[in-house]
Order: structure tokens, then sequence, then C-alpha cells
């Protein structure tokens, strides 16, 4: 039977009569679950490494240009030759292209020739163009020469080679096909020049396939999910200067501003988010249709460059483009709909952030505080997009990061700004919500203190089983959706029901886990407990008062969770316009699709809403848990509540409500 929790964390009386002296946390701690923490500390060891190689051995132009047949990346200058502006990959042999298309053949057209061009070569409507390799050998030409002649050096070859060209053996390989720019490598068009063709068979050159195969196979190589993805990774790193703005400068600053009119226009918050909320949602669901070619001209484009406009080469990107439209369309009906659903209770929500707001104008430090988790993350992301770019040229395939390591890395900074916040609530509350001297100028930094000093083995336990849930969850939904591609899925009633219940049975546990430990985490920093014990005592006052804090909780939570969108939703929505910029549409610097950089900001918003929101959340609940706990041991009438709570909860029958446990 656990003590009363006033003695434990507080020097005022508990209802047994005792006094501790302690302060109002007490400092006579002591360090919990120890081998957590040395998990925790080889953790982030392992990240600190694991960035410091990506930063270093890192090369985002992998993730963007192609490999030539010497595995260089095209665009690089530090390559042998330098290949500084000449950033197209171009197939030398359209046999090798053709055979690599034929279902019956082993060739692959990976390990086709390819090198690295300024421009896509173009048929000649009165003689036959060569495209010659790097000259090296007995061919004395700089480089420079090269691209001067473009690329053709075959009046200089010996009889030799002029032969070995003819059976397109090389250095030389005539220019049969046109081609265009697909997303940095010269996509042919499988229809042969007659002129050139005539030229071909006129000096005695191979038998050329003329096939539709020749297309096929380039455009299937270049459409290969690995082959978008990378292009979606290398979006990311060509719009950095829109994830800067979108994805942490502009939500750090509307969380701030959404914090600070919570402290002043409490009354008023939840109505603007609401409205906000449905105004930004239709705005970018209307900019994924633009994007999509369903409204207005304004449709993405595979093709880098001017082209023929009758040229039609679509990619996969626009197909996502158009799901991800529909899949908005969705989820804005069911948004507008909820939030209509929810007017009525919105008053309600509006007294339970009064609580927070009374408490964000005392320790005024928690504006600031999630500032340090935020740059923690911000620098362990773009290490990990930085991993993402190292590749192997041999086996041409990206080193993979881990997401479970950047995904326990969040859950971990998570749920330490989580237990500063509610360490720093509680010092409010249990000082009666008074300006004592015995509550630390600045009762935030005293609470990481106490973090770092006793309860990071604790947190680390927490997220571990957080980071174990979530992934298994995403493993087993990855071999679903396997089962599914290879038509292996069950076809019974009862296969599916059983596929259907397990995933939802997985959520509803990976909802209670983390739900269970942010209530955790509040004890961690109030009672100074294992995660085990305080887990325990945050589920026995949750289950004794479901009541009292699910009735006036929720509605907050969903008032929160729709600010945290319309920070999310903001970020994207000026992701759009950037990313329609001049810049971002044409040359070096064209992305393939706004898809990934408008759903990297989307999440980076809410991730850096998450950590400012938290402020609000942890205020709420630490501050009812603790009434809870108070008046649980004082028979029904809280002691500590500071009058700044009495205040805001000033309607008799929700304090009625608060104060009354189950009978």
């Amino acid at each position: 039977m656990r003590g009363p929790l006033g003695a434990v964390i507080g020097r005022y009386p508990s209802s047994d009569g005792n006094t501790q002296m302690g302060g109002i946390i007490r400092h006579n701690r002591k360090c919990r679950d120890i081998p957590f923490f040395v998990i925790f500390i080889a953790f982030w060891v392992a990240m600190i490494v694991n960035s410091s190689f990506g930063f270093n051995k890192g090369n985002p132009l992998r993730l963007t240009y192609g490999l030539d047949y010497k595995g260089n990346v095209c665009g690089e200058k530090h390559s042998n030759p330098g290949l500084r502006q000449l950033e197209l990959r171009y197939w030398l042999n359209p046999n090798q292209v053709y055979q690599s298309g034929l279902k019956s053949s082993q060739f692959k057209l990976a390990n086709a020739r390819t090198i690295c061009l300024m421009d896509c070569p173009y048929p000649s409507e009165d003689q036959l163009n060569w495209v010659c390799d790097y000259p090296d050998g007995d061919i004395h030409l700089s480089m420079e020469d090269w691209i001067d002649r473009s690329y053709d050096y075959f009046e200089f070859l010996t009889p030799e080679m002029r032969n070995t060209s003819l059976q397109l053996q090389g250095p030389c390989y005539p220019v049969i096909f046109p081609s265009v720019n697909v997303y940095w490598s010269c996509q042919f068009i499988a229809h042969a020049s007659n002129m050139s063709l005539r030229h071909w068979q006129q000096m005695g050159g191979v038998t050329i396939k003329e096939d539709i195969i020749i297309d096929k196979s380039i455009h299937r190589s270049i459409n290969s999910r690995s082959s978008v993805l990378k292009r979606y990774m290398a979006d990311i790193g060509k719009a950095w200067p829109v994830l800067i703005v979108c994805g942490g400068i502009l939500p750090l600053f509307l969380s701030v501003i959404w914090l600070l009119m919570i402290r002043h226009f409490v009354a008023a918050m939840p109505w603007i988010t609401v409205a906000l909320f449905n105004v930004l949602i239709v705005l970018v669901t209307m900019f994924y249709y633009l994007k999509a070619g369903w409204i207005g001209n304004d449709a993405i484009s595979p093709v880098i460059g001017e082209h023929d406009p009758y040229l039609r080469v679509f990619g996969r990107e626009i197909h996502h483009l158009r799901a991800v439209a529909v899949l908005m369309t969705f989820i804005m009906v069911v948004a507008i709909l909820t939030s209509i659903a929810i007017i009525r209770r919105i008053l309600m929500a509006t007294s339970v952030l009064k609580v927070a707001a009374k408490v964000i104008g005392e320790v005024q430090a928690l504006i600031i505080f999630p500032i340090i988790p935020y740059t923690i993350l911000a620098i362990f992301t773009c290490s990990g997009f930085q991993l993402l770019s190292i590749c192997s040229v041999l086996v041409r395939s990206c080193h993979p990061f881990p997401p479970i390591w950047l995904l326990l890395g969040y859950t971990i900074l998570i749920a330490c700004s989580s237990t500063v916040i509610a360490g720093s609530v509680a010092s409010y509350y249990w000082a009666r919500g008074e300006t004592s001297p015995e509550i630390p100028f600045l009762p935030v930094f005293s609470s990481m203190k106490r973090l770092m000093r006793y309860g990071l083995g604790s947190i680390a336990l927490g997220s571990l089983i957080v980071s174990f849930v979530e992934s298994t969850r995403f493993m087993l939904e990855s071999i679903r959706r396997k089962m599914k591609v290879a038509n292996t899925t069950p076809d019974s009633c009862i296969g599916k029901a059983a596929s259907h219940s397990s995933r939802c049975c997985l959520r509803c546990i990976e909802w209670t886990i983390k739900s269970v430990n942010r209530n955790a985490y509040i004890m961690i920093a109030i009672t100074g407990k294992s995660f085990c014990k305080a887990s325990a005592i945050a589920t026995e006052l949750i289950l004794n008062n479901i009541l009292r804090i699910g009735r006036v909780n929720v509605i907050g939570d969903v008032i929160l969770f729709l600010g945290k969108l319309c920070v999310s939703l903001s970020s994207a929505l000026f992701a759009f316009l950037m990313l329609d910029a001049h810049k971002f549409r044409s040359a070096h610097n064209k992305i393939s699709s706004p898809l990934f950089p408008v759903l990297v900001c989307w999440g980076l918003g809410y991730v850096v809403a998450t950590l400012f929101f938290a402020v609000v959340e942890m205020s709420i609940d630490t501050i009812i848990l603790s009434f809870c706990q108070d008046s649980e041991e004082h028979q029904g009438t809280a002691q500590y509540a500071p009058p700044l709570l009495i205040e805001t909860l000033n309607d008799q029958s929700e304090m009625q409500r608060l104060t009354q446990g189950p009978q």
C-alpha cells in the first residue's frame, strides 16, 4: 500500500500528520532502472557515431544522379575523370538496353555501359552522330575538348577501333534514338532516326534492335521503387531551404505564438483552432489537386528542361500525388464533420485549457524549454538523411539508416521533455500555486537536473517499450503488404478477420502503452520511482478516477491535437508555396515531386508542435493527476490545489465531478 504522495514530494503535512522538510520536490533520490540507463548511454553513443559517419561520408548527389560504368556519381567533380556539370546518365549501347528489357534475358540494365553527359544526345538529320567513351589511352583529348566536340572523336579512331565501334563494342557508339532528360537520365524514345539508321547500315554496323522495349526498359528502371525512393530522398535534399523554413522555423514560431495566445486569449483559442484547422485542410487538399493535374495546368512533369510538348512521359510520382489527393479528400470530409460535432463541447475544453494557461503564466520558462529537444532532434534528422546517401558503387545500393534508431531517439526526446515539464508543473502545484522560496527560480532547469541525475534509466525503459511495439507493428504491416503483393493473404473470412483484428489490437496496445507511459513520466518526475512502480501508481490513479480524468481531459486533448494539425498544415501549405518558385521547377534544383518535401515539412511541423504543445498537455495531465491524488489523500478535499487552479475550476458542478470518486 503506497503512502500519501503529499508527504513524499512536499513539506506540507499529509493526512497522517507527518511533515517532510525536503523541499517541494525531494532531492534524496537514487538512480532507477540502471541497466536501461546503460542502454540509453550506448544508444546515444551509437547515434553520435552514426551521425558523424553520415556527415563525413554522405554524398546527397548519389540520390539524385546515376552512376557511370566506372562507379562514379554523375556530376561529382572529385571523381576520375572529373564529371563536374556532366549530370545526365546515358546508356551507350542501345542493344544492351533492348536485351535488358527481354523477359527471357538475364542481362540487367544496371550492367549496361553508361557514361555521364551534359545533355541528352539527339540524332542528326543529315549525318550520323556519335557519342564516345571518356577519352583515355590512345585518345589524346582532354575532358573539356571531348565536351566541346559533343562527345564525338570517331574521326580520331584507328581502323581497329572503328571496327569495334561498328560492332557496338566501343569506344564510340551511334546516336540512333532520340532521348530526353527524365529525372537526370536520358530516356530513349523508341522511334529511330531513319537517316541515322541508314548511315549506320551503309557503314556496315551491326543490326540495332528497334522496338518499344528500348523505351520501356529505361522507363521501368527510372520508375522502379528504389529509383523513385531515391528521388524522393533527393527532393528532400534539394528542398533543404524549404525544410529549414517550413519544417523548422515556421512551426517553431507558430507553436510559440499558439502558447502565448493560450496564455492571453484562452477563451477564444479553441474556436480559433477549430476554424483555422478546417480552412487549412481545405487549402492543402486543393494544392494536392493542383499538382496532380486535376485542377488547372500545374501538374508535375518528369521531363527536365525544354522538350517536345507532344511528348508524354509519366512517372510514379504523379500517381502517388493523385492517391494522396484522394486520401486528403476523405480526411478533409471526416475532419470537417468531426469539428462540427464537437462544437457544443468546446466550452468544456476552454475550462481545461485555463489550467495550462495559468501554469504557463507562472512558470514562463516552459515556453522556451522545447527548443532544447527540438535542436537535438534537428541534428539527428539531418544526419539520418546523410546516412541514406552513403551508397556502395559495387552493389549500387544505399547504406540503410535503421529507422528504429530515429524512432527511438524521437521517443526518448519526447519522454525526457514530458518528464521535465511534469517536474516543473508539479513544483508549481505542490507549492499551492504560490511563489514560494522552496520553488527554484528556474524550476524547468531544476527538473532537468533531477532527470539527468536519476531518471534517464526509467525514461529509456519506457521509450524502449514504445519503440518495440511500434517497430513490431510496422514490421507486421510490411509483411502483410508483401503477402498481399505475392497473393498469399488468407482468403477465408476467418483469416481476414484474424488479420484485421490483430492489426486493431496492436494499435490499441500501442495507444494504451503511450497513454500509460505519459502518466508514468509524471509520477517519475514527482516521486522519483522506477518506471514500473511509477506506471503502477499512475495506472491506479487513472482507474480510481477514470470518470474525472476522462470527462475533463478528452475534449482538451482533441483541441490540442487540432492545434498541432494547424501548425503542421500551415507548414505544408507554406512548403507548397515555396516549392512553386522557379528555383525548384527547373534546372539543377528541380524536384521530382512536391510530395515528400511537403510531407516532411508536415511531419516536422507536427513533431515541433508536439514538443511545444507537450507543455500544455503535460501541464493539464500533471495538475489533474496531482489534484486527484491530493483529493484521494485528503478524503475528497484537495489541500494543495493552488488558488489559480480553484479560480479556473470555479464552476461548482465541475469541482464536484473532480472531487467525487466512484461510489
